[in-house]
């Protein structure tokens, strides 16, 4: 599974918990595409992290992505504008153990700073474990699983039939959401090299360089 990994700014120092506590997971590839605590190329929000994410997925350029903001609501409500996300709230373990088997998403947005204190970091390496533990969409309790799984089937049709396609929504949205990006060769690396939407990444990377 390829993991993409995406601070904003109010987290950025959260970056290398996150980093940390992925580091288990050997099975995984793990891309740091967002922001870290260190790094000197411009601020994203929440809003420009969510749209990432949505890039990402749209493209097929990695599996899962692990994002957040201060309270998670914010890169989740961001995120969640955009087709073909499933996005979750993890606040602990339980929270991403039943959204791996029920709803097998492909993002989740973490609190980053509220109730982020003594044993945060011990949570976010519990919470990534319980995640990652099992296949997700095997369902819970088990006697659900097939309604479950014909609930994720009529959400993914809903998404598909309420939005445009993504290129169209990249060109109708704020070009200045997107100028930042072109400093985060690690996000278009992963877009250009990963890609199994080959045709939708050209047309974004296309569209990033040329601002």
């Amino acid at each position: 599974m390829r993991i993409a990994v995406l601070n904003e700014v109010s987290a950025r120092a959260k970056n290398a918990d996150i980093l940390f506590a992925l580091a288990e997971h050997a099975e995984h590839e793990i891309y740091n595409v967002g922001m870290q605590a260190d790094s000197d190329v411009p601020e994203l929000t929440y809003i420009q992290t969510g749209l990432m994410a949505a890039m990402l997925i749209n493209c097929g350029a990695c599996d899962l992505i692990v994002g957040g903001c201060g309270t998670g609501q914010g890169f989740l409500n961001s995120a969640m504008q955009y087709p073909g996300v499933v996005c979750g709230l993890i606040i602990d373990p339980l929270d991403a153990w039943l959204f791996s088997q029920i709803n097998a998403g492909n993002c989740i947005s973490l609190a980053l700073n509220k109730g982020y204190g003594w044993a945060g970091e011990l949570n976010l390496k519990l919470l990534l474990r319980e995640l990652l533990r099992d296949a997700p969409g095997a369902g819970y309790p088990p006697q659900r699983s097939e309604s479950q799984a014909q609930s994720r089937e009529r959400l993914q049709a809903i998404s598909r039939a309420a939005h445009l396609p993504f290129v169209e929504i990249l060109k109708a949205i704020d070009v200045e959401l997107l100028r930042p990006l072109k400093q985060y060769s690690a996000f278009l690396d992963l877009l250009r090299g990963h890609s199994t939407d080959v045709e939708t990444a050209q047309q974004i990377i296309q569209l990033i360089e040329s601002l």
